[in-house]
């Protein structure tokens, strides 16, 4: 889809004196600004004249060739109008040719680190929002051809395994069969109500501390209840079709950390402060942070330091290391990444946070006191029995057909809700509008596509098709829509930003669905039906490949 932007920036390049990489095209909001647009902004410092001056005069020297039908100012923008056949035929050739999935190999390394569940917790709707980011981002950076290495950071010990533990050791609930992990954050939950008293905080700090130890009672229980959340965990990867390269925990980074946190005291990175270890990063606006406690225990950043060495280790290769991680984590990260300059850790200058923001319920913040926070378990199965109820209206499937199509509409519903917004905003997040087929949803968009499998399942094919004929406003709306697929990709790579890949599919549903409102496909023109069923074919093939980008299953029925 490269083929016309290359054309018109080789001529731009001919009348100026910038080089073809230096002008940067846009594909206009309307097809009546064209097929694409050049914004005179940029060669204001070259051409020193003003941007709408700039636009008349390449107006003037741009003359209609057999790509180029004319050009058009608007105002500080230069027009391009494509020769309309050559433009469909081209777009539909590329995008059936399979040519639109295709980029050049960048030749780098990428590590995404994220989900971070911690074993002994429940899983939450927070959760969700990140693996479905980190997933999302990964198969954007594959998709332009980055080496992708996904992993998955896990806090195994500390104070919350404590309370766990406390919760077991004073109850006789025996586990379930199945989703133990479930179970455990809600025996996490009511220990950590009972922690308020001084003391249980006594008993908590004792349990902590023989965690730490090694106590053989303790450790049997610790090993015996990690496997259960981490069973609950893998299970949960399926569903999300997530494959982790590999799983780092907290409890394999301590002991390092401690080691390493020794070590900069006596470099002199670190240094004593009534008794704790700390890092001092107030010259460089980022205030101070504890490396050890009075304790001589270690804490986040200790095993973050640590874990930035055997990740170097283990991968030496990574170019890039990219942290899924809350926006409340933000001036954490800033004096991790600082350390590791000071340090000349293996990850300097490597390491990228992408922050994303909380995931609100319409009545407000989620709080754990109030008992709002959403359940990953409770929500999948609302959300699955809701869809359950919508298929069934629509159709007398079985109910194993039925199951399906919930699954995959449920699912497609939740990452679309947790995609479809900018990282850093935070989402309202509401069951009905989720799960709404109409409006930007996920289930919207695998409507739209599951109507073009419809359709294509009645056509009959063999005349050759009239591109030319693709001239409505409708249909040329769709092709435009469909020619912007390799620049949202490279935007969300670039930017680290699913949500562009998420709004240009719904961008694509919204014009297919305009197009088929007033176009029929099958007719008696033949040569007309033809290039409408390439046109659609064409629409199916990229709706796809946006869903595939977001991990939402793109279904031949709904």
């Amino acid at each position: 889809m490269q083929f016309f932007e290359e054309h018109i920036r080789k001529i731009l390049a001919k009348h100026t004196k910038a080089a073809p990489g230096a002008f940067r095209l846009e594909i206009p909001p309307s097809q009546e600004f064209g097929n694409y647009a050049l914004p005179c902004f940029s060669l204001t410092k070259i051409a020193k004249s003003a941007p709408s001056a700039i636009a008349k005069d390449l107006h003037e020297k741009i003359l209609p060739d057999e790509i180029i039908e004319r050009t058009e100012v608007k105002g500080p923008y230069l027009n391009f109008f494509i020769r309309q056949a050559l433009f469909a035929e081209k777009i539909i050739q590329l995008i059936q040719t399979n040519e639109f999935r295709r980029v050049p190999r960048k030749n780098n390394t990428v590590m995404v680190e994220f989900f971070h569940a911690n074993t002994h917790k429940a899983v939450h709707i927070g959760h969700i929002r990140n693996i479905c980011l980190g997933e999302s981002l990964s198969r954007i950076l594959e998709q332009r051809g980055s080496t992708v290495i996904r992993v998955n950071y896990q806090g195994d010990i500390g104070p919350h395994v404590a309370k766990c533990l406390y919760g077991l050791l004073h109850s006789k609930e025996k586990p379930p069969l199945r989703h133990r992990g479930v179970w455990l954050g809600k025996v996490y939950s009511r220990a950590h109500e009972l922690a308020k008293d001084p003391k249980v905080q006594e008993e908590l700090r004792t349990i902590n501390k023989n965690l730490y130890a090694g106590d053989p009672k303790i450790i049997k229980l610790w090993k015996k209840t990690r496997k259960y959340c981490l069973d609950d965990f893998e299970e949960l990867y399926r569903e999300f079709d997530v494959k982790f390269k590999r799983l780092y925990f907290e409890s394999e980074v301590e002991k390092h950390g401690i080691e390493l946190a020794k070590h900069l005291l006596a470099e002199g990175i670190a240094k004593e402060s009534e008794g704790a270890v700390i890092v001092d990063l107030k010259s460089y606006g980022l205030s101070v942070y504890v490396l050890l406690t009075k304790d001589k225990h270690a804490v986040y950043h200790t095993k973050d330091l640590a874990l930035a060495e055997l990740k170097a280790k283990e991968y030496p290769r990574v170019d890039l290391s990219i942290h899924v991680v809350g926006k409340e984590q933000e001036l954490y990260f800033r004096q991790l990444f600082k350390t590791f300059e000071l340090i000349n850790s293996p990850m300097k200058g490597k390491s990228h946070h992408v922050i994303y923001g909380l995931v609100m319920l319409p009545e407000g913040k989620m709080s754990s006191r109030e008992g709002t926070v959403v359940l990953y378990d409770d929500l999948i199965q609302t959300m699955l029995k809701r869809a359950s109820q919508e298929v069934a209206k629509r159709h007398s499937w079985t109910k194993k057909k039925i199951d399906a199509s919930a699954k995959a509409i449920a699912f497609g519903a939740l990452k679309y809700s947790m995609l479809s917004r900018e990282n850093n905003r935070e989402i309202i997040f509401d069951w009905d509008t989720a799960l709404s087929f109409e409006g930007e949803t996920g289930p919207y968009i695998q409507y739209a596509y599951a109507r073009i499998c419809s359709i294509l399942r009645k056509c009959k094919r063999g005349a050759k098709p009239n591109f030319g004929l693709l001239n409505s406003e409708k249909e040329l709306g769709l092709l435009s829509a469909l020619a912007g697929f390799p620049g949202a990709v490279e935007h969300a790579a670039q930017n680290y930003s699913p949500h562009t890949v998420a709004n240009y599919a719904y961008t694509v549903a919204k014009a297919f669905s305009e197009f088929y409102t007033s176009n029929r496909v099958i007719q008696e023109d033949k040569a007309l039906e033809a290039a409408r069923i390439s046109l659609i074919t064409s629409t199916k093939a990229v709706l796809e490949e946006s869903l595939r980008l977001l991990g939402i299953t793109a279904p031949q029925e709904m």
